[in-house]
């Protein structure tokens, strides 16, 4: 069968039964349109149209095969404009993998998010696990830290800082650190990784070569919640994302310590499969994210 424009020339031609006025619709020549049926009738096997000098008219064959393309290509231009459709309004369904923390900063950004596409779904997958994308069948993933995959697309959405924080009974039975060399009398509550089974190391500036975590820790674990818990119910000082221990500060819970010596920042950024085309409702969902997460800090 031959090439689409093909079909197209033989449309118009048998819509206006003359060459000349296809050819002057599509711009192109006479020539080029008889060039293009005589092509269609070659491999088809069949005469499409009866010529004179005059007029061409359809044969009976050339009939049934311009009702068949006719369907084809209102076919095609319902696809074309359901197409435009859903990019001027997205739809669908979009699975988004995020870690467990991150319904602190992603949950408030939603709402408007449903505000300006109500027509996509969102199926949000809260979890630790460091996930395969395409195996999970996931569009997107949020993740943090350094990005190695390099099979994914990404695009970063945002930096924070990390804080220590404790809860005000303890700062008064401890006392409240003023070097990162004071943690050596504290109760360090600690993080581990549960991807890599590795601890969280604490980004200090100035710390004088001070091992802060020869003591044994009260507690460790592979839930930052639970270790934000651990620090409002009094237990030590915890290291988290700011965005993590705000609302506790802000409601006096928890108070920050070191703040002038901390120096390590995160990153955030939402990864995509590289051999997927960008549907519009995802393409929809990177845009607003980064538009919108951590911009009010």
């Amino acid at each position: 069968m031959e090439s689409l424009s093909g079909i197209i020339a033989f449309v118009q031609a048998a819509e206006h039964l003359s060459f000349v006025a296809a050819g002057r619709a599509l711009g192109v020549s006479a020539s080029a349109v008889g060039k293009s049926i005589a092509k269609l009738e070659e491999s088809a096997g069949t005469r499409l149209f009866h010529r004179t000098t005059r007029r061409v008219a359809l044969t009976e064959e050339g009939a049934a095969f311009y009702e068949r393309c006719r369907r084809i290509l209102d076919d095609l231009r319902d696809a074309e404009t359901m197409l435009s459709t859903a990019t001027r309004h997205p739809r669908g369904r979009l699975r988004v993998g995020v870690p467990t923390i991150g319904y602190h900063f992603l949950l408030p950004v939603i709402p408007e998010f449903r505000r300006r596409y109500p027509d996509i779904e969102l199926d949000i997958d809260f979890n630790d696990r460091l996930v395969d994308v395409v195996e999970e069948g996931l569009d997107a993933v949020i993740r943090s830290g350094p990005l190695s995959d390099s099979s994914l697309m990404s695009r970063r959405l945002g930096t924070f800082r990390f804080v220590l924080c404790a809860s005000p009974s303890y700062l008064e039975r401890k006392g409240i650190p003023q070097f990162p060399r004071d943690l050596q009398k504290h109760d360090c509550l600690r993080f581990r990784f549960p991807t890599s089974g590795k601890l969280q190391a604490w980004q200090l500036g100035d710390a004088d070569g001070v091992d802060a975590f020869r003591r044994p820790s009260p507690l460790t674990c592979n839930n930052m919640e639970a270790l934000r818990g651990a620090a409002v119910a009094g237990l030590g000082i915890a290291y988290m994302p700011d965005f993590l221990a705000r609302a506790d500060v802000e409601s006096g819970l928890l108070r920050t310590v070191l703040d002038a010596h901390l120096v390590d920042q995160g990153q955030f950024s939402i990864l995509w499969p590289s051999n997927r085309l960008v549907s519009p409702r995802l393409r929809a969902f990177i845009d607003h994210t980064a538009e919108t997460l951590f911009r009010s800090d």
